[in-house]
């Protein structure tokens, strides 16, 4: 697989669609994939690691970034900055090795904008929103968590066209197996190549 550029693996989802666990699941069996680190403003969390699960850094800085072209997406949420570093991203694409992110709508739109021919976006969605909320509840989300997230899957649902894959994940083994798919296909793709 030497002989390929990288590419850029979007998994977007409403909150209790799945993605983190399937998102898990690929990055444990799949060495050739990385998960993109993100920067963000808001302050670490207990057992964060800087690095590891984000760059953590001041609103001043994160401007300062954005201005710079040093971020190839990012976004303002709930008062917190959060974008993707460009550098690690190019290094890794260059060097055929594949980036998995956990990004919204918005930021996919970014990401390809900037990444043309890069980036293959998958929306994951539950089997019906009625199924999303019942997950949302089995994780114990409170009544008013509930209310916002849903008001929100409805919102990012209707962006699921503009992926180039749409994964149902009523069984996670086939989710699982269709993100592999994915990943494998576009991972051959002709145009991809470079030799």
């Amino acid at each position: 697989m030497s002989n390929r550029r990288g590419l850029c693996l979007v998994l977007a989802a409403p909150s209790g669609a799945g993605k983190t666990s399937l998102s898990r699941a690929l990055l444990a069996e799949d060495s050739a994939l990385s998960l993109s680190v993100s920067v963000t403003t808001r302050p670490p969390r207990p057992g964060e690691v800087e690095g590891k699960h984000y760059f953590f850094t001041g609103q001043t800085e994160f401007e300062a970034m954005a201005a710079a072209g040093k971020l190839l997406e990012y976004a303002t949420v709930f008062g917190k900055s959060y974008g993707t570093p460009r550098a690690p991203v190019e290094a890794a694409l260059a060097d055929a090795r594949d980036v998995l992110f956990d990004i919204d709508w918005q930021g996919f739109r970014q990401l390809r904008a900037a990444l043309v021919g890069d980036v293959v976006g998958v929306f994951i969605r539950a089997p019906s929103l009625a199924a999303l909320r019942a997950r949302l509840a089995a994780r114990g989300d409170s009544d008013a968590d509930i209310a916002r997230r849903m008001a929100h899957a409805e919102a990012e649902l209707s962006h699921a066209s503009e992926f180039d894959f749409l994964v149902e994940n009523a069984d996670f083994d086939t989710a699982l197996a269709d993100l592999r798919a994915i990943l494998r296909a576009s991972r051959l793709a002709s145009f991809r190549q470079t030799s």
